[in-house]
């Protein structure tokens, strides 16, 4: 499109123009595209151009025909009005040749929010109108063909839009647009990758993890999204590992007891968030099992002990005495020992066990059961030659106190007296023995007294003669 004007008093007889290919200075033999004169032209414009407007109505409108690259660039109108009222206007047109159509795309699509993309192709040849077409648009929607519109700079444009609410899947999707010519082989294409933005989705995470103690892991999470996401590892809100990446590891070198337990993964980007979370499962044999209650007790009371552990999986707890099971647990992590009323056989050496797959621990312990003494019956006065030796067998606990008494002769002895008595303890168990010398004719009567805080016993020890002994060959 062209219009010029020229003051009114001139009045010319005729007007001619001429239009000149990127100079406006007829000093420069620009290439001439039109002169109303003559038909003599530069070679690249001869048969393609042609003047629409009227000169007379200072309408230079031009007309260009079976365009080529060649021929963009700027165009210079030159009118003449005869004798020396020629001029070149400094205003010119830029004729910018292309061969795609115009995909507008907005600068940011969102998933889930309706985007519209615009195809433009220039509509500046009235004897060639486009048509245009969407490729690959299946699924997103139907176009709206907006038509023919004239923008500022006066040209017009072919307009088609596309309204459609992108999904995560299309981002990267190939849209096309094509122009064709009616009754041409003319075709030009266009093409656009969409960028959706969309917030992550993790897709790949560990379910959950068992590994044993001191071996190497690696927890993964990978999300999807655009832009590429923030990836972090956190455990109990502390952030162990973090990065902008597809997948990320997490990797935990020779793992232990402690680091049992929920890890969690979160992906943010700009449009949103997604977390997920992994259970990791530290298996171990058991450790030392622990023993705590009542070590003390006096006889006839109730005894309580508690042994624990802990091992992953939960252990099989036993407590034995003497490789006797007193009581057992499976996959648990304790174990109570109840004794309703302990005697003195309770009293002693006991073993708490824990094992699993994995291995075994074991700890000891010592029941100690007090009880007023007890003279055993193997308790009893020997006569040899020409001494009498008196055995006191007592069992309590705490050690008593062992005395021999002598009726016939008002005389008590003691274990103090060393010259008379011996006493030697093994566990619960004190012996004591009763020396008297020059007593085999007439052998007295010997009373074993025990006592301690919980009672006294005595006993009349009974006396085994020399005549029980038999000879053997």
């Amino acid at each position: 499109p062209c219009r010029f004007d020229f003051p009114d008093e001139l009045r010319p007889a005729v007007v001619h123009g001429v239009w000149y290919f990127n100079s406006p200075y007829p000093k420069n033999y620009p290439p001439v595209v039109f002169k109303s004169r003559t038909q003599v032209v530069h070679e690249s414009f001869q048969g393609r151009s042609r003047l629409l407007g009227d000169l007379g109505l200072r309408n230079c409108t031009l007309l260009l025909s079976s365009l080529s690259p060649e021929l963009g660039g700027k165009y210079y109108f030159r009118g003449d009005l005869g004798g020396y009222n020629q001029y070149t206007f400094s205003e010119h047109s830029v004729l910018d040749i292309i061969n795609t159509p115009n995909i507008v795309v907005p600068p940011e699509v969102v998933a889930g929010s309706e985007v519209e993309v615009s195809c433009m192709v220039p509509d500046n040849c009235p004897e060639l109108r486009p048509e245009l077409s969407w490729l690959g648009h299946e699924g997103l929607g139907e176009p709206t063909v907006l038509g023919r519109l004239r923008e500022d700079e006066g040209t017009w444009v072919q307009v088609s839009l596309l309204h459609f609410v992108p999904t995560r899947e299309a981002n990267g999707h190939r849209l096309g647009c094509q122009a064709s010519f009616p009754n041409t082989t003319l075709q030009f294409e266009g093409y656009a990758s969409l960028d959706v933005k969309y917030p992550p989705v993790i897709v790949e995470m560990n379910a959950s993890v068992e590994a044993i103690e001191g071996s190497h892991v690696s927890l993964l999470c990978g999300a999807d999204s655009n832009p590429l996401p923030l990836l972090t590892w956190m455990r109990d809100g502390t952030v162990l590992r973090e990065a902008v990446a597809e997948s990320l590891f997490l990797d935990l070198e020779e793992v232990t007891a402690a680091e049992d337990g929920v890890y969690a993964c979160l992906a943010e980007n700009a449009y949103g968030q997604d977390n997920g979370t992994v259970e990791l499962s530290v298996m171990y044999a058991p450790r030392k099992p622990m023993v705590n209650g009542t070590m003390v007790a006096v006889e006839g009371e109730t005894v309580s002990i508690l042994c624990s552990t802990q091992s992953n999986p939960d252990p099989i707890l036993t407590i034995f005495k003497e490789k006797q099971i007193l009581a057992t647990v499976i996959y648990e992590s304790e174990l109570q020992l109840e004794l309703p009323a302990v005697t003195p056989e309770d009293d002693g050496e006991y073993w708490c066990v824990a094992e699993n797959q994995y291995g075994q621990r074991a700890t000891t312990f010592n029941l100690s059961v007090e009880f007023a003494p007890m003279i055993l019956l193997e308790s009893h006065c020997a006569a040899a030659r020409d001494t009498v030796q008196c055995l006191c067998v007592v069992k309590s606990n705490p050690e008593p106190s062992v005395a021999f008494e002598l009726p016939s002769r008002n005389v008590t002895v003691n274990e103090t007296e060393r010259e008379f008595v011996y006493s030697e303890r093994s566990g619960l168990l004190l012996t004591s023995i009763l020396t008297l010398r020059g007593q085999a004719q007439a052998p007295p009567r010997v009373i074993c007294t025990a006592h301690n805080l919980y009672g006294t016993k005595s006993l009349e020890l009974p006396f085994q003669g020399a005549h029980r002994l038999m000879w053997a060959k």
